[in-house]
């Protein structure tokens, strides 16, 4: 490759010294001299070619697709939670907010199912103070944030009587079926993508796909609590979970996901 681009360049400055010696031998005819300042003739207006409508909401269509299987700290808490029974024999789910999944286990430790979910569309661990006393209109960007943690969830009743798995009932975090009553958010499309870098959309909450929560998260939490275990991003796991052992977690899945 060096040995190409550097005939590449020696051709090109051999063809540079030609063309100076040949103006340097006969005088060119440059015409009349050009005002670079002077307008351009009406004739001569250049128009911008009109650019694509482009939705800032939309799915990501060109981006890669997450990898297959869960992450090395999904696995990690998976593992840990197995080995310690850390869930006190309840179901639980391990959310990972960086790949955008669910992970769901019933109060055995076998694994039950995975999806994909849409979770807060700010970068943070920590929930702002206050947020779940305001209205949604009421909450900044930045504080659009799915907590990291350990959390005991139960089924319990919303605004409008909406039944939802409140994980962080203070903090007005919930799992609930996907919202598509503003269509511009695109969110069942982004459940449906290849890739989690477009599951960034909500105030903080969790959403699922309907058939999912119908028939995996109902079931195993109706009628008793469970645990939910929320994957940090910006802290480390030993700083969120603080009685997570690593000797207890290796970094190899327990069974097929």
């Amino acid at each position: 490759m060096r040995l190409r681009a550097t005939a590449f360049l020696a051709a090109v400055a051999a063809a540079n010294v030609g063309l100076c010696s040949a103006s340097a031998a006969q005088p060119v005819d440059m015409g009349p001299p050009v005002d670079t300042l002077a307008p351009l003739p009406a004739s001569a207006s250049v128009s911008s070619p009109e650019l694509p409508q482009v939705d800032p909401l939309a799915p990501l269509a060109d981006a890669d697709a997450k990898p297959e299987g869960p992450s090395a700290e999904a696995v990690q808490i998976i593992n840990w939670v197995l080995a310690s029974h850390d869930n006190g024999e309840v179901p639980f789910m391990v959310i990972d907010k960086v790949a955008a999944e669910v992970f769901v286990f019933d109060g055995k430790g076998e694994f039950v199912g995975k999806t994909a979910a849409l979770v807060g569309s700010a970068v943070g661990d920590d929930s702002s103070p206050g947020v779940g006393d305001r209205e949604l209109s009421n909450i900044a960007p930045e504080d659009r944030t799915t907590p990291a943690g350990r959390f005991v969830a139960k089924f319990g009743h919303a605004y409008g009587n909406q039944k939802v798995l409140w994980v962080d009932y203070h903090t007005s975090i919930s799992m609930h079926p996907v919202i598509t009553s503003n269509k511009k958010e695109h969110r069942r499309q982004r459940l449906e993508s290849v890739t989690p870098d477009d599951n960034r959309i909500t105030y903080g909450c969790i959403n699922v796909p309907r058939k999912f929560y119908r028939s995996v998260v109902e079931p195993l939490f109706t009628g008793t609590s469970g645990v939910v275990y929320i994957l940090p991003e910006t802290r480390p796991l030993q700083e969120v979970f603080l009685a997570f052992n690593a000797r207890l977690a290796p970094a190899r899945a327990p069974g097929s996901f």
